[in-house]
Formats: C-alpha cells, structure tokens, sequence
C-alpha cells in the first residue's frame, strides 16, 4: 500500500506542477489571440479575464499519460475524444460558435468513446431489476456522455468552481479504487492525471482567478468525469453508475433547476440566467470565496456518502443513506426558500 501511495502522489504532483507553470503562458496566448471572458449583466466579474486554461489541463493530461499512461485502445479513443473536446471548446473561448456546433463537437467525441474505445454503459440495475441496453447501449452511451461533459460547463459560473467540483470527484474515485485495491485500472490512473492536472489549475483559478477554464476546460473536465464513470461502473469499482452521479449532484441539481426554471419560466432551456446555486448563496451575501467554498463541502459530503456507499459494508451503507438523506431535505429546504426553481412567492400560495 505504501508503494500506491507513493506512486500516485507522483502522479498528482507530476502533473499539478507541469499544469502550474503552463498556465501563466497559456494566458500570455490567451490575451494575445484575444480569448478573453469580457464581463456582462450576467456575470460575476467586473474585467476581462483570459479563458482558455482548458488547454493546460490538456497539456498536463497528455504529458502525464506519456509518462505514466498505457497505450491500449480505450486510451487512445479517450484522447481522440479529448482533441475533439478541447478542440471545439478552444474555438468557442477564441471566438463563440452556436449551440448546435458544440454540440456536433461533443456527438464525435463521445462516439469515438462508444464505438472506437468500445467504453459503454450496457446495462442498468434498478429496484433489482436488471436492464440490458443492447445496441442501445450506444446511443445510451453517448447521451450519458454528452450530458456529463455539459453539467460541469453550465456550473462554471464563479472562479475555481469547475475545477475544484471535478477535483472532488477525481479524488472520489481514487479513494474508492484504493479501497478496492484496483491500482492498475485505467479510471485510477485517469483520475489521478486529472486530479493533479486540475489542482495545478486551480492554483491560478481559485478566487481571485488570473485565467478560466473556459469551454475547452469546462467540456473537457465533464467528458473525462463521462468517461471515468463509464470504465469504473464497467470494472465495478464503482458499484452502480449512480456513484458517480451522486458525487456530481451538485452540479447534476442546478442543472435540473436551471432546466425546470426555464420551462417554467416558457423560456428556452439554453438561455442564460443569474439564478443558479452560486447566484442563490451570492444573494444570501456569502462572499465569492465562501460561495466556492460551502459548494465545496456541500460535495464533499454527497462524494463522501457515495465513497461509503462502494464499501459494501451494511454499517457504511447505512451511513452513506442517512447523508444522502439529510442533504436531500436540505437541498429541498433550499429550493423552497430561494428561487432556484421559481419565485418564493409560489411557495407562500401552495401553503395557502
């Protein structure tokens, strides 16, 4: 166990210190090409601030895949994947593409994962009832995918948010491989690349933020989170593909607000608003930092509940539920006391 210990704290600090110095030239070529995040109504931040970090992350993905990666076909459709991703975010941060484009990007990058790397999600166990996809399974797959790699984007609103919610879950993931004694699984070493390559962002990310991840950080965080999940449940390091979602239901809850807000509001889906989670705490006159921060734990505890979950220990199990437990009735606390989903007013009639 000492040995793992040591090798994958190589890892994460290999790749957080090569992340950590390409950053500040990744800026440089930010501000000079004019990839910059000019500030609005909507947004937080009062000056421009470069947005393409996402290309240090990929650069430290890549490195610490050559030095610590093994060339197998499910590794080379993830960095297929990974180009296609980065690539498209990267044109959207230099110049903004429609909807519909991005998501072009994001359809190939996911069905290289499904068709080329063969990484599905075959079948799914509900209630203890086995259901297999079959050839399903692809477009199942891709959706999955595809809605992962969004998630982390649309919660990519105050500065080291993105990067800090996805380094909880890569951390997630090592911790329930190390208990697992699955070492030399590809999601372990893919989570421990990402984990190091997302704190040596997050160095130059966190508040006040000197860079963003912009769309090419934000996709490509999300598709490897995808990904990750996909080859856990696939290994049965992780349990049931609803581990992952669990340690990602922060981001995976404001992004089902935003979407019910919005149909409730006979607004389109994709349309910008400033009533998202971070927005709500932001109302309540936590400060920037404090936002992030009690974000932060909220998903440390949803990770940490999931972790115990994965044990397979009736005396943990019994304690994951009882956290998930009390975090749902405080996050329903929290819809009806701000206006996440809708006015607090509507409330007021209901009880009436």
């Amino acid at each position: 166990m000492k040995e793992e210990i040591e090798y994958s704290l190589l890892v994460v600090g290999v790749c957080l210190i090569i992340v950590a110095m390409i950053i500040p030239i990744v800026k440089k070529i930010a501000i000079h090409i004019n990839a910059l995040d000019i500030p609005d109504a909507r947004k937080v931040h009062t000056k421009p601030i470069p947005r393409l970090g996402g290309l240090g992350i990929f650069i430290g993905f890549l490195i610490g895949y050559m030095i610590f990666g093994q060339n197998t076909i499910q590794m080379n459709s993830i960095l297929i994947g990974s180009f296609i991703i980065v690539l498209t975010g990267m044109i959207d941060d230099i110049k903004p593409i429609s909807p519909k484009s991005k998501l072009l990007g994001q359809l190939m990058a996911s069905s290289v994962i499904a068709f080329y790397g063969n990484i599905l999600l075959n079948n799914l166990t509900v209630f203890g009832l086995n259901i297999e996809f079959g050839i399903f399974a692809y477009p199942i797959t891709i959706l999955f995918i595809v809605a992962c790699t969004n998630i982390i984007n649309l919660i990519d609103g105050l500065d080291g948010l993105s990067s800090g919610i996805s380094s909880i879950f890569y951390l997630s993931t090592i911790i329930i491989c190390f208990f697992q004694s699955r070492f030399g699984e590809l999601e372990f070493i893919l989570s421990l690349i990402m984990l190091g390559s997302t704190l040596g962002f997050l160095i130059h990310n966190f508040h006040p933020a000197k860079i963003f991840a912009g769309d090419s950080g934000a996709l490509f965080m999300g598709f490897v989170i995808a990904v990750t999940s996909l080859l856990g449940f696939k290994t049965t390091a992780i349990t049931s593909i609803f581990i992952p979602l669990m340690i990602l239901a922060v981001p995976i809850l404001d992004t089902l607000f935003a979407i019910l807000r919005r149909l409730l509001k006979h607004q389109p889906i994709s349309m910008p608003d400033k009533q998202h989670l971070h927005h709500q705490l932001l109302k309540m006159n936590f400060s920037h930092r404090n936002t992030v921060l009690i974000i932060y734990g909220i998903n440390i505890l949803f990770a940490t509940a999931s972790i115990l979950y994965t044990l397979n220990d009736t005396k943990d199990i019994f304690i994951g539920r009882i956290i998930y437990g009390i975090l749902m009735i405080l996050v329903l606390i929290f819809v009806m006391k701000t206006d996440i989903i809708t006015s607090k007013k509507f409330f007021k009639k209901e009880s009436k």
